[in-house]
């Protein structure tokens, strides 16, 4: 199935690492080292992926927005204990833990979280985009490292 998104160059690698950073379980790292490996341009690669996965956190931000927890129970499938729990490690902390949404399943929940606290949009974005940003150039490195 991966295999399907590298076909598409930058396309299929934005719309993997979108998908990666919404609630769906996928990963976006085979795309991104499939592409890195047959020469496409790592920092394009790096820019595609961030801004897809950068979209995709926003998104989940968004729906945390929405408030609805009954929503985000039932189309979501996040326990409502498990946001509550997180709402209560961001508590104090502000948007700027925003920068950690690039880690695998928790960073969905924080992405929501921070949306259902009404956390400051703009440094979600920012610190969301860094985060993703430094995700993305370390796994470059590794890669081309391997390769």
């Amino acid at each position: 199935m991966l295999d399907g998104f590298v076909e598409y160059g930058y396309i299929g690698l934005f719309i993997a690492s979108f998908l990666a950073a919404t609630i769906l379980p996928f990963g976006s790292e085979f795309v991104f080292a499939g592409l890195l490996a047959m020469g496409m341009n790592a920092w394009g690669c790096v820019v595609v992926a961030s801004a897809g996965n950068w979209l995709g956190g926003m998104t989940n931000y968004y729906l945390g927005r929405l408030g609805k927890m009954e929503w985000i129970e039932k189309y979501l499938a996040v326990d409502r204990a498990k946001m509550e729990k997180m709402r209560r490690r961001l508590e104090g902390k502000g948007a700027v833990m925003a920068f950690f949404s690039f880690m695998p399943v928790a960073g969905d929940v924080i992405a929501l979280a921070l949306g259902y606290m009404r956390a400051n949009v703009y440094i979600v974005n920012v610190a969301m985009f860094s985060g993703k940003l430094l995700r993305y150039i370390l796994i470059m490195y590794g890669v081309n490292r391997v390769i």
